[in-house]
């Protein structure tokens, strides 16, 4: 991702102390960890409300993938009108939980583009089990999406497609990437959060543990992993 970090000085501000939290944090070692998962999410100005909710529910990813030999989880988002961030990968709910209270929701326009390169470019550097995707919107060109994702899927990478809301057209363009990639779509309402929280948990099993970790993981968990695991290939 080309512009993790702007090139000009400026008055600290709420993402500075994002990034220096984030290098704070310990560098996750590939041998330590079964799985890498990246888990990236829409920051523009409608999503506080889900923002808060992905925020509260994050840790269901690193309980889930706990059993498959344990997750390291990048955070990336994007908000504004060119900024589209991403973290060091943490390896516990705490230290994720303490990256996303830094980050405020700020008006813009999707940059779900920039997040595919990202991903891209991550899992050409090393293996990534699956890309989870938050979001209620949509303004980019669906064509060139589904370009970065028919590139990830080369590379192995799923992308679970959670959708809150029921926008057509972004219901259309999230179920193609997750077709193309192999991995998932599911749609969500913030007012339920359970299942939100299935579906992150169902997710991260999948990039720690693979189909068979995602199987396990459906037996005892119920009708949302069961859903994902049947779209899957």
């Amino acid at each position: 991702m080309t512009d993790k970090v702007p090139a000009r000085p400026q008055a600290k501000t709420a993402v500075d102390e994002f990034l220096a939290r984030a290098k704070a944090l310990a560098p996750v070692r590939e041998e330590d960890v079964a799985g890498r998962l990246i888990f990236a999410l829409d920051a523009t100005m409608s999503r506080q409300p889900t923002w808060d909710l992905a925020q509260s529910l994050q840790a269901k990813m690193f309980e889930s993938a706990n059993g498959f030999g344990g997750l390291a989880v990048q955070l990336v988002y994007f908000r504004g009108l060119n900024e589209c961030r991403a973290s060091r990968y943490v390896t516990g709910g705490a230290g994720l939980a303490a990256l996303m209270s830094q980050i405020s929701v700020r008006g813009g326009h999707t940059q779900i583009g920039k997040v595919l390169t990202h991903v891209r470019e991550e899992a050409k550097a090393h293996r990534v089990g699956a890309l989870i995707f938050v979001g209620d919107a949509m303004e980019e060109n669906s064509d060139g999406l589904a370009v970065l994702a028919g590139e990830l899927a080369m590379l192995g990478v799923k992308a679970f497609m959670f959708q809150e809301g029921a926008d057509a057209v972004v219901r259309r363009t999230f179920q193609e990437i997750a077709r193309l990639t192999g991995g998932a779509y599911a749609a969500f309402d913030a007012s339920a959060p359970a299942k939100l929280a299935d579906l992150l948990g169902a997710a991260a099993a999948y990039a720690a543990g693979g189909r068979a970790a995602l199987e396990n993981h459906a037996r005892k968990s119920g009708a949302a992993a069961q859903a994902l695991l049947s779209q899957m290939r």
